[in-house]
C-alpha cells in the first residue's frame, strides 16, 4: 500500500516539475521574439510548414465537418419545422467550437509531431549541445520561430476552416435537403455576430500557443536515441490533443 501511494506521489511531483519546466520554455521563447538576432526567415519558414502546408486537410477535414453537421441539424430541426436555421446554427458552431478545435488538432497531428521529432533528433545526436558551443542560443534559435508562426498560423487555418465547413453545409442543406438558398445565407447575415468568429480566432492563437510549446518542449527533453525520438513524438501528439480539449473547455467558459 504505501509503495502504491508513493508511486501516485513521485507521478504527481512529475507532473509539476514537467509543467514547470513547460511553462518556462515558453516564457524564455516569448521574452526572445524581439531580442535580436530577430529569426525572421526560420519564422516565415515554419510559417509556411504550419500554415500553407496544412492548408489542404484542414480544408477537406472541415468540409465534411460542415457537410456532416448540416445533416445532423436538418433531422433535428426538420421536427420543428427550422430547416432556415440550419446555416446560422452550423456558421455559429463551427465559428466558436468546432473550427478552432479542428484546426488545432490538425496541427497537432501535421506540425507539433514534426517538431518534437525535428528537434528531438536533433537532441540525441548532439546538434543541440553544438548550437550551444556556438554560443547560440538553441531555443531562441529553434522554438521561438516555431511557437510565433504557429501562434499566427493557426487563426488562419481557422478562418480557412469557416469557410470550407460553411460551404459544405451550404452544399448539403440546399442541394440535399432543398433548403432555401437565400433564406440560408440571410439567417448567417442576421444572427452571426462578429463576435462568434472572434471567439474562435482566440481559441486558435491560444492553441497554436499551446500545442507548440509542447511539440518544442518533447523534444528538448527526448533521450535514448531513435527510440526516444518516436516516444517524444507520440507523447506531444497525445498532450497537446489533450491540451486543446481541456482548454477549449476554459476558454468557452470564460469567453
Amino acid at each position: 500500500m504505501i509503495t502504491f501511494f508513493c508511486a501516485i506521489g513521485h507521478e504527481i511531483l512529475y507532473f509539476i516539475q514537467q509543467t514547470g519546466k513547460l511553462f518556462i520554455l515558453l516564457l524564455r521563447s516569448l521574452s526572445n521574439v524581439i531580442k535580436p538576432p530577430l529569426r525572421i526567415k526560420q519564422t516565415v519558414e515554419q510559417m509556411h510548414s504550419v500554415g500553407v502546408n496544412a492548408t489542404f486537410v484542414v480544408a477537406l477535414t472541415s468540409l465534411f465537418a460542415g457537410m456532416v453537421e448540416a445533416l445532423e441539424i436538418y433531422y433535428g430541426f426538420h421536427k420543428f419545422g427550422a430547416e432556415n436555421m440550419i446555416g446560422y446554427t452550423v456558421a455559429v458552431t463551427l465559428g466558436r467550437e468546432v473550427s478552432p478545435v479542428l484546426a488545432a488538432l490538425m496541427v497537432a497531428a501535421r506540425s507539433v509531431s514534426a517538431m518534437a521529432a525535428e528537434i528531438g533528433t536533433m537532441k540525441v545526436t548532439e546538434q543541440i549541445d553544438a548550437l550551444r558551443s556556438m554560443a547560440v542560443d538553441p531555443i531562441h534559435y529553434l522554438a521561438t520561430p516555431r511557437i510565433v508562426a504557429t501562434t499566427i498560423m493557426t487563426p488562419v487555418l481557422v478562418i480557412l476552416s469557416n469557410i470550407a465547413g460553411n460551404i459544405g453545409g451550404y452544399f448539403v442543406s440546399t442541394d440535399v435537403f432543398g433548403i432555401n438558398s437565400v433564406a440560408y445565407i440571410k439567417n448567417i447575415q442576421i444572427y452571426l455576430t462578429m463576435h462568434d468568429l472572434t471567439y474562435g480566432l482566440i481559441k486558435g492563437a491560444v492553441f497554436g500557443l499551446l500545442i507548440s510549446t509542447i511539440g518544442c518542449f518533447m523534444g528538448f527533453e527526448t533521450t535514448g536515441g531513435a527510440k526516444g525520438v518516436g516516444k517524444s513524438t507520440t507523447k506531444a501528439v497525445v498532450v497537446a490533443c489533450v491540451v486543446i480539449l481541456i482548454t477549449d473547455y476554459f476558454l468557452t467558459a470564460i469567453m
